[in-house]
């Protein structure tokens, strides 16, 4: 690490203004503080500072976000060989998982990163962090048939509509990753709801045995119970018809987007968030706590397949979960209060449930949630600080 530390203080003067590459001073200083932190520090007042800088913090929700990608790239091969009748080992399933999946991570970090440098240039700042994360929470929330082009428009609109007119990292208001994701699916719906779209049935890189077969149904457990009318469903299937349970959905070998499957995968990176002080628990519970409330009160009144689906079988199926872990708890766009959290967690989790279920067209309502209550965070923050306001001054008077 010294003689790369001595490299980069050799060549820095040449990024430096009057440089011979100082138009790159933005690249070369985000490619530095990524290796190591920086050592400047305040010259006037008080300030207290520690070994967590965003750069770090973004690190540690990607090191979290791992168990869910490897099992999803797993996951991916496991549904193909599935529906294509292929019987490879465990590795061969990895392995064209992780060739299927690669591709969608390489084109969300060089459009995001891209324009984030572009950016940073043109206004001659800093090159934020928070792509970091967004750049890999896009590829794991989409189909793994998404058509790379597709995912590189929504990933710049997204960049661009979504973060850099608000000011760029720290100052949306919507989460970056699920605005792509509802950018896909309200401009190409079809690449994002079809039956087959979860599983990748043509052998793509030649390394599964088996043949393609034409009529399988690839939709996802939420989408066949979404979908379902009251007496003509029988329980949700797999590809190949046979019957899943509670224990496969808590496992995650079942259609649905790269990395939302697998609540084991996804509860390993929670214990990461919250070991590291990263994520907050009260938001996440939160989540959990008003999809399980209002998935109950569904079941009382329950009339239909999607209102009957047991509260547990709520919480584990679609991408309530992976919401919940990684995208309420985001501490850009939801609350900042402590009371707040709650608040902004329980609605977050009530309204998914009440999207999944009075929407037969739309059988998720995790992003639709996230985004809504995105715009109430500020208003709840507000009330919260309102309200401590009024009681101080209350036992003020006493």
């Amino acid at each position: 690490m010294k003689a790369l530390r001595n490299f980069l203080n050799k060549i820095k003067p040449n990024f430096e203004e009057g440089g011979k590459l100082s138009a790159l001073r933005s690249v070369f200083d985000g490619f530095e503080t990524l290796l190591f932190v920086p050592n400047t520090t305040s010259r006037s007042g008080v300030h207290i500072h520690d070994s967590i800088d965003s750069k770090r913090t973004m690190t540690v929700v990607i090191v979290a976000l791992m168990p869910a990608l490897l099992f999803g790239m797993y996951n991916t091969g496991y549904q193909h060989n599935l529906a294509t009748g292929a019987s490879t080992n465990f590795l061969m399933t990895f392995v064209y998982g992780l060739l299927a999946v690669l591709p969608k991570i390489a084109v969300s970090y060089t459009v995001g990163l891209g324009i984030e440098f572009i950016v940073a240039q043109l206004k001659k700042e800093e090159i934020q962090e928070g792509f970091l994360v967004s750049g890999m929470l896009i590829p794991l929330i989409v189909p793994i048939d998404t058509p790379l082009w597709m995912i590189a428009v929504a990933t710049a609109f997204a960049v661009i509509f979504a973060k850099e007119v608000f000011g760029g990292t720290g100052y949306n208001i919507f989460n970056v990753a699920l605005v792509t994701r509802a950018f896909l699916f309200f401009a190409y719906p079809a690449a994002m709801s079809g039956d087959k779209v979860f599983v990748r049935t043509a052998d793509t890189f030649g390394i599964g045995g088996g043949s393609v077969v034409d009529a399988f149904s690839g939709a996802t457990p939420l989408g066949q119970v979404g979908t379902a009318t009251a007496g003509a469903f029988n329980g949700v299937t797999d590809v190949l018809g046979q019957h899943l349970t509670t224990w496969d959905y808590i496992i995650g070998l079942i259609p649905g987007s790269i990395g939302e499957t697998s609540v084991i995968a996804i509860m390993l990176g929670a214990v990461i968030l919250l070991a590291t002080g990263i994520a907050s628990w009260k938001t996440m519970f939160s989540v959990f706590v008003g999809g399980a409330v209002m998935g109950l009160l569904f079941n009382y009144f329950g009339t239909t397949p999607i209102m009957s689906l047991s509260w547990i079988d709520h919480l584990c199926l679609g991408g309530f979960a992976f919401g919940a872990v990684f995208m309420a708890t985001d501490p850009v766009t939801s609350a900042r209060t402590e009371r707040g959290k709650y608040i902004f967690g329980f609605l977050v989790g009530a309204f998914a449930i009440i999207i999944r279920v009075l929407n037969p067209g739309y059988p998720e309502g995790m992003m639709l949630a996230i985004l809504l209550i995105n715009t109430f965070a500020p208003l709840i923050d507000h009330y919260v600080v309102e309200g401590n306001v009024k009681r101080r001054l209350a036992r003020a008077k006493h």
